[in-house]
């Protein structure tokens, strides 16, 4: 059945790479969109009660019609192209890679936990740490993007190093970023 299907592997790998893409964005935007809810609360009535109704309404959209549909055929796809080319399971690189998109799936479904809370106005992140927790998806989408661009167990260590300087560089600009909008 397998080889029946090997000519469709680039199908798979298009349709990966495009839902990929579609749900980082989702993540990317899901975030923003806690952040903006999470501020709301400064506002005074009826403002903050409108947005908070219209940030509930918009992020239960996104995460059912875009971010969880991505995750989902994006998961599809990648096992699929491992079942039509289990070789890659025998490259340290792959289980490198799989390893960071267990931990984007966990991020993914901490997120799923956020939409939740605030859908019942529990605000347990302050806008600033969401900001932090935004820039874990880019730190996550970094480490795969050059693992599997790199296909090396031995490089994959130095860009980890790397990816932790970009970490820092990021939580560096967030502060700095808070600091702006705080004197203006």
């Amino acid at each position: 059945m397998i080889e029946i299907l090997q000519p469709y592997y680039q199908y798979f790998k298009a349709v990966h790479i495009v839902f990929v893409i579609s749900w980082m964005a989702g993540l990317f935007y899901i975030l923003s969109l806690f952040i903006y809810h999470t501020e709301a609360n400064e506002k005074e009535e009826p403002e903050r009660g409108i947005l908070q109704k219209q940030f509930v309404k918009m992020e239960a959209t996104l995460w059912k019609i875009i971010a969880t549909p991505a995750m989902i055929i994006s998961v599809l796809a990648g096992a699929g192209m491992l079942a039509l080319n289990s070789g890659l399971l025998q490259m340290d690189w792959m289980w490198v890679k799989l390893a960071f998109v267990i931990g984007l799936l966990i991020y993914h479904f901490i997120c799923q936990n956020i939409v939740k809370q605030l859908k019942n106005n529990v605000f347990k992140m302050t806008s600033f740490q969401l900001r932090l927790w935004r820039e874990l998806a880019t730190i996550f989408m970094i480490a795969i993007v050059f693992v599997v661009i790199l296909k090396s167990a031995i490089n994959w260590i130095y860009g980890l190093i790397g990816i932790m300087g970009i970490a820092m560089a990021i939580m560096i600009a967030v502060k700095l970023y808070k600091n702006y909008r705080l004197r203006r």
